[in-house]
Formats: structure tokens, C-alpha cells, sequence
């Protein structure tokens, strides 16, 4: 699937065998890092955001919804002791979705049971807020 290399100065490097593509990640600066890239643990976020985007567009396809233009913001709270995430928030937005009531519900559920939000421990509060 892939593979990791640390680089120094607490930044990693991961590649996707298949495709080559690259991820770096930096320590963030509130621990001990430059910040000049996603810290692993906003990765985490974002992985979570991506899934359950990916999983509401396979959704969306099955029910002929043009998902286009859905935005997520995310959010990442940190607790201190131990040093951890303690809540990921994710609003999603879509201006102009054009789906009945019960599809929009298939879609909210599909967020909600993506696997990498069934993946991470149950002490994550995972916040979700849908806008459409």
C-alpha cells in the first residue's frame, strides 16, 4: 500500500506504491515542529472528512445526485493529557444539492458509517453538522 521514511527535523515522508504520490507531514509548531504541513494527526481529520465524502458520493451516484461542490470545514480539538485528539468537528456545505428529504438522510447516514469514522476509538467525539 505504501511506504513511510522519516526525514528529520520531525517530518515524514509516506508514499502510495501504486501511484506514487507523496504526503509529507510536519510535527505542528505547538510540538516542537516547523508547521509547514499537515501534522498526522490533521491527516487524521482529513482522512475522516475525505471517507465520508467518498462514501456519501458512492451513495449519491446510486440515487442520481450530482454531489459537486460539497465542502467540509474541519476541525481538530486536542486534548493534553494525554496528548490526543479529542474531537473532530466536520460541517458539511453543499449551496445547491438538489435531493428529497430521505435521500439527504442516506447521504447524512453514509457520513456517519464511513469506515474510517467506525475505525477511530469511541472516546473521538466526532461532531457532525450538515448544511443542505
Amino acid at each position: 500500500m505504501a511506504i513511510g521514511e522519516y526525514k528529520g527535523d520531525l517530518r515524514t515522508e509516506a508514499k502510495h506504491l501504486r501511484s506514487g504520490q507523496a504526503i509529507i507531514t510536519d510535527a505542528p509548531v505547538d510540538n516542537m515542529g516547523k508547521g509547514e504541513a499537515f501534522s498526522p494527526t490533521d491527516l487524521v481529520c482529513a482522512a475522516l472528512s475525505s471517507c465520508m465524502m467518498t462514501i456519501m458520493g458512492q451513495v449519491a451516484d446510486r440515487e442520481g445526485i450530482d454531489l459537486r461542490g460539497l465542502r467540509t470545514e474541519i476541525v481538530k480539538v486536542m486534548a493534553s493529557n494525554p496528548r490526543k485528539i479529542a474531537e473532530i468537528g466536520i460541517t458539511f456545505s453543499h449551496t445547491n444539492l438538489v435531493a428529497t428529504d430521505v435521500q439527504k438522510q442516506k447521504l447524512m447516514n453514509a457520513a456517519r458509517t464511513c469506515p474510517v469514522a467506525l475505525s477511530l476509538g469511541g472516546d473521538l467525539k466526532q461532531t457532525v453538522t450538515f448544511n443542505f
